[in-house]
């Protein structure tokens, strides 16, 4: 399932002394989308921790940066359901200017309980996410 495009500008902050975006800022930009995806979805992160013990970490991250984004660009990130397992999902998500794709990542989360031990996710979690 695709997400709608979350829409953020670079502002000064983000870039490097090249001025072109930081390489590790994209990592927040993606965060930021699958953040922002999850909420679309119905899925309230902080009640889930509250009330289930359960928090989505990042398990793994395959990213290739494509082409530079610069101060005050407009940039799209998309994030894409790509496999829905017991107790991880895997999100493709791209960064986006003007329909060309400066940044892609592949993301491995997993469900995680208060013990730091993999958790199934709770079925309601799973179908909001699939859906």
């Amino acid at each position: 399932m695709t997400s709608e495009p979350l829409t953020m500008r670079v502002y000064y902050e983000d870039t490097d002394l090249a001025g072109i975006v930081y390489y590790a800022n994209y990592l927040k930009f993606i965060e930021r989308g699958r953040t922002e995806f999850v909420r679309a979805r119905g899925v309230d992160q902080g009640r889930l921790k509250a009330e289930e013990g359960i928090v989505f970490a990042v398990r793994r991250v395959e990213a290739d940066y494509l082409s530079p984004a610069r101060f005050d660009d407009l940039l799209m990130v998309e994030t894409v359901v790509a496999e829905l397992k017991g107790a991880s999902i895997v999100m493709d998500q791209s960064v986006t200017r003007a329909g060309v794709v400066l940044f892609r990542a592949k993301v491995t989360l997993v469900c995680l309980n208060d013990a730091g031990r993999a958790q199934r996710m709770p079925d309601a979690v799973r179908a909001a996410l699939a859906g």
